[in-house]
């Protein structure tokens, strides 16, 4: 794959404005449901966080598992696929605090 290539594949996954926040929050902060995940990002609005949780989904960062329940009852976890990203996230995470 070209550099330009790969950078725009790199862009397409994680460029959503909060996409790096919610692996963030499944990943470290065990956060697994929707309003937590609403709750700890503050901002998002309710079809924001829907987008960009179905596009990590499509992506394969994320699973969706519904258990059918009544309240309705989701749970999101990492893939083996996002789970890859964990490094590169602690990467950038030691970045900003050396950096910003």
């Amino acid at each position: 794959m070209k550099k330009s290539a790969l950078a725009s594949a790199i862009q397409k996954i994680l460029g959503g404005k909060w996409k790096i926040e919610i692996i963030y929050y499944i990943a470290f902060q065990n956060v697994h449901h929707f309003g937590e995940l609403r709750r700890h990002i503050g901002d998002i609005t309710e079809s924001s966080l829907t987008k960009q949780l179905r596009e990590l989904e499509a992506d394969g960062f994320i699973t969706r598992h519904d258990y059918q329940e009544v309240p309705p009852h989701v749970e999101y976890n990492l893939t083996d696929f996002g789970k890859s990203f964990i490094p590169v996230f602690e990467h950038m995470k030691q970045w900003g605090e050396e950096n910003l």
